[in-house]
This record gives C-alpha cells, structure tokens and sequence, in this order.
C-alpha cells in the first residue's frame, strides 16, 4: 500500500512538471521569424497600462488597438494606447468587435467618432465572432448586407479598406469568407488555420503568450509574407 501512495505521488509531480514545463512554451512561443518576419499584438482594456517602448523591444512590430465593441462601448485605453504605440514606434491600426445584437450603421457611428482618420494608421480590423451577450443568429444574406453597411462607412472613414478577423465558428455558420472581397485574418494557437474560403493574410498564433510591458495574456499575429 505505501509502495502504491509513493508510486501515484511520483506520477503526480512528474505530471505537474510537465504541466509546467508546456505551460513556460506556450507561454513564450511564437512562429519564426524566419518564416513570418512581421509580427505583432492586438490588445484592450483588459491589458491594463501598456509600456509600450517595453513592449516594442520584444519584437512588437505592430499593434492592432480595441476601439470599440458593438454600438455603445469605446475601450477606455484607446487613445492612450494608440498614442503610447505612436511614441513608441510600433505601426497600429484599430479594431472593433462587431455585434450582431446592433444595427450596422449605430456600429459605424461609434468607430468613426472614436477612431481619428490617420495616413499612418493600419487599415481597421473587425472582429467577427459570437459572444454571449448577443444570442441572435440573422440569416446569412442579411448579416453580409449589414457587413457591407458598416465597411463602406468605415472604410469611407479611415481610406483603407478593413481586414476581417473572423472566428472559425463564425465562419462555419455564415461562410464569411466567400461573401466578401476582403483580407482574412484567422485564429488558430500554433497550427495555422485552414478554416476560410480564401488563403489567410494574418494569424493570430497564439493567445497565451506572455510578454514584458503588456499584463496578462495576448494575442500574438503574425502576417503572411
């Protein structure tokens, strides 16, 4: 019986160590930069107070910033970031987390009256994914109408036209990817995603990576060369 106590302790912290061995990789993995030479973070609120020069000397090459989420929440670290990354050298653009609970044009509203209209700024992002705060599913002609709304609007604003961030169950119910002529950017910790009609042009690689400047978990993007 002892024997059986000492043998099941011994697997218990050789598991715990490897637990901890995977968790230290995954926390610092990122692709080769041999393979994906531009990389870079996408950060909100939640990230706290970003050093930004700090982050930058990590290999931060671009940072994509939370403006807004549906049609009534500005990121209360926007313009801070935005000007911190300035400051720092680091090339950003903005994002929003569209809502399928709001009207395209209430969403438009807000980016265009948070986000200011810059040459030097990254084409904006648009988040595509479900969340529990919205549980309506509209129809799939009448998500991409509302899309195509909210797209000419902001890209009316910023002069560039969006990248779509789109989740893999998003796109498995609306197929996304083959109802708009857009760039893709696809989500997939470590493997690359295969999950769009049309070839990825950013991944976001990881959202467990851990970097100086930034608190918490990020999200790691690399872009296709």
């Amino acid at each position: 019986m002892r024997k059986n106590v000492i043998s099941l302790a011994m697997i218990i912290v050789v598991l715990l160590v490897i637990a901890f061995v995977l968790r230290n990789i995954a926390v610092s993995w990122a692709p080769s930069r041999d393979q994906y030479p531009v990389q870079g973070i996408s950060v909100d609120e939640s990230h706290g107070k970003i050093i930004w020069h700090v982050a930058g000397a990590t290999g931060v090459d671009f940072a994509y910033i939370q403006a807004t989420e549906g049609a009534d929440k500005r990121d209360a670290n926007f313009a801070t970031n935005i000007e911190g990354a300035r400051e720092a050298g680091i090339r950003y653009g903005a994002l929003h987390n569209y809502s399928l609970c709001r009207l395209a044009t209430d969403q438009a509203t807000i980016f265009v009256t948070t986000v200011p209209r810059g040459e030097n700024m990254l084409p904006p992002a648009v988040r595509l994914a479900f969340d529990n705060g919205c549980g309506e599913r509209p129809g799939r002609a009448l998500v991409l109408s509302e899309l195509n709304t909210f797209l000419n609007q902001i890209e009316s604003h910023s002069e560039k036209r969006a990248i779509i961030a789109v989740s893999r169950e998003f796109e498995e119910l609306y197929n996304i990817s083959s109802g708009l002529d857009r760039t893709f950017w696809l989500e997939a910790n470590f493997f690359p995603p295969d999950y769009a009609t049309k070839p990825w042009v950013m991944w976001r690689a990881s959202d467990m990576r851990r970097i100086s400047g930034v608190d918490g978990p990020i999200n790691w993007n690399v872009v296709r060369p």
